[in-house]
């Protein structure tokens, strides 16, 4: 049995680093024709579980992290969960099995320190049968996804709103612009998430929702304040994750939809002009 190692406080100071990271960024890449098979080659045998049990003990190295990945699954494959979406091709209970062997994957490689070689193996074999080796491949974020990562970049700067002004200025301008083309947003956002869909961008488009919305939630690092205004941040996060998700899709996104979405963002914010483009 494998002994405790060092305490590990960071996910940089991890000794599995490479195979944690391969797994996380594979997750998005997931296609719906390898659930069926991940579901298949997952198994909960009396060995599975007992190292299951042991990689997900309370005191194992960045277990917290681990949750909070599990959490970032379940809202990649929120839909696919709920299996009432017309566009769905596999059937939820399958897609929650498939989910197990994701889990697995990711506890082993996390808790590899402190787990046997047979245990660490057992847990990752379902996984291992599928991707075989890690490939490092960032998530698709289509042909502007400078634009994307650019955005998403950006978002940080507006917690500092409490004592920055110029922070406050650009938040007030965007709290305004959440009020304009309500509507017409809307069915513009809908176009971008059917984009996303019928270009197997649409876990793609929960990542970078997710990444945008903790972006945006964070608190400031120097006075950490509490958020005054709830609904009007929620405003604005949704403001600004249309934006990224419209860029996300805009190869095929119409460019009356992509302005309306991109523009109340992206002329306040000038980094986002890539000098390329």
């Amino acid at each position: 049995m494998a002994k405790r190692s060092a305490v590990i406080t960071k996910l940089e100071e991890h000794p599995n680093l490479s195979e944690i990271l391969g797994v996380l960024a594979q997750l998005a890449l997931v296609r719906d024709a390898e659930l069926p098979l991940l579901a298949k080659a997952w198994d909960n045998s009396a060995t599975t579980a007992s190292a299951r049990s042991r990689a997900l003990e309370p005191d194992n190295p960045l277990i917290v992290e681990v949750l909070v990945v599990f959490d970032a699954l379940a809202a990649l494959f929120a839909d696919d969960l709920r299996g009432e979406a017309s566009y769905l091709t596999v059937d939820s209970a399958t897609t929650t099995t498939a989910l197990k062997a994701v889990r697995d994957a990711i506890a082993a490689a996390y808790a590899k320190p402190i787990l046997s070689a047979a245990e660490h193996a057992v847990l990752l074999t379902p996984w291992r049968s599928l991707y075989p080796t890690d490939t490092g491949l960032e998530p698709d974020l289509g042909p502007r996804a400078w634009h994307v990562k650019a955005l998403l970049g950006a978002l940080p700067l507006l917690t500092a709103r409490c004592h920055d002004p110029q922070s406050k200025a650009l938040y007030e301008a965007l709290v305004d612009r959440t009020f304009l083309d309500e509507s017409e947003r809307a069915e513009a956002c809908d176009a971008a998430f059917q984009a996303a869909v019928l270009t197997s961008r649409r876990r793609t488009w929960a990542l970078v929702r997710r990444s945008g919305a903790e972006g945006l939630s964070r608190p400031c690092t120097r006075c950490r304040q509490p958020e005054p205004n709830a609904r009007e941040a929620q405003r604005v996060m949704a403001l600004c994750l249309d934006a990224a998700c419209a860029l996300l899709v805009a190869d095929t996104l119409s460019s009356a939809s992509l302005l309306l979405l991109i523009e109340p963002v992206t002329s306040l914010l000038p980094q986002q002009r890539d000098p390329h483009h």
